[in-house]
């Protein structure tokens, strides 16, 4: 079952256009969705997830209409926002019943024995009885992925979701979330390109609500083969490099920043040809230089 969206757009009152003319087909797996802050990420999200209307295009998983079938979406969906929103005093035991039983999951036994799985899924059982406002930033999203997961869903949506987690959090959830998107639709929403280098193996990238690249990272870097740059600069030269070429990123190291340029050809100055990365696609997409 693919997800397809076709001719998406969005455009709020003070007149951001948040998404335009947005086509895309997700398979079933992981789905890299990459864009900076504000790129329109969260807006197509919450319009999959049935929380806001779209003003033109449609959505399609499988044979559900997504923008006009929103219950019919609901019963298979799971949704881990970018700010989710829990009873702080509430154990996460209580709080998974009580979001199973929203669910439709109304048989006492069923649900209890739903809920001890998923919190032994995502290794939370020992803290079960714990309030949630107690848990640590991991904790917090492994329950997220707790509640998005009840009830079987085949859609799963997450929206930036290792933003604050240490490195050793941020290896579980990857790991969790490449064991959940096996058998079901998990699209990963974040700015964050090692995200999306770690789990994914199709993806695209979104800013200024445009559709700038959908595909295999591995075909995006071909891509750019022979037209990454690197040098090492002084400080002081930053603003003339920014001034004369196509700069990608700059990274300071050590004092001294590390610049990506691209360029058709050799261009001079004591730069040097470097293999192309999934970050250097990145930059190149959403500044929208050409790359083809």
């Amino acid at each position: 079952m693919d997800l397809v969206i076709n001719n998406l757009s969005k455009t709020y009152r003070n007149g951001v256009r948040a998404l335009v003319d947005v086509s895309m087909t997700i398979p079933t797996g992981m789905y890299g969705l990459l864009g900076p802050n504000g790129a329109g990420k969260s807006t197509l999200m919450r319009t999959i997830a049935t929380l806001q209307e779209a003003d033109s295009g449609s959505i399609e998983l499988g044979d559900i209409d997504v923008l006009n079938q929103k219950h019919e979406v609901r019963k298979i969906l799971g949704y881990l926002p970018q700010e989710f929103g829990v009873y702080p005093k509430i154990s996460a035991k209580q709080m998974l019943h009580h979001i199973a039983t929203l669910k439709g999951i109304t048989k006492s036994r069923e649900r209890k024995e739903l809920v001890d799985a998923m919190l032994q899924r995502v290794n939370l059982h020992q803290h079960r009885n714990k309030s949630i406002s107690g848990f640590s930033g991991g904790m917090k999203q492994r329950f997220g992925i707790a509640q998005a997961l009840l009830g079987d869903p085949k859609l799963v949506i997450v929206d930036e979701p290792t933003a604050g987690l240490d490195p050793g959090e941020r290896n579980r959830f990857y790991n969790l979330l490449s064991e959940i998107g096996e058998n079901v639709i998990v699209i990963l929403s974040t700015h964050i390109v090692q995200d999306v280098k770690e789990l994914c193996t199709p993806m695209a990238i979104i800013n200024e609500g445009e559709l700038r690249f959908a595909g295999v990272p591995a075909d995006a870097e071909a891509e750019l083969d022979g037209k990454i740059w690197f040098k090492s600069i002084e400080k002081s030269e930053l603003e003339s490099v920014k001034s004369n070429f196509d700069v990608l990123s700059t990274k300071l190291v050590a004092g001294r920043p590390q610049v990506h340029i691209l360029s058709e050809t050799d261009p001079g100055d004591g730069f040097e040809s470097v293999s192309p990365d999934l970050e250097d696609v990145f930059f190149a997409r959403i500044k929208n230089f050409a790359v083809a």
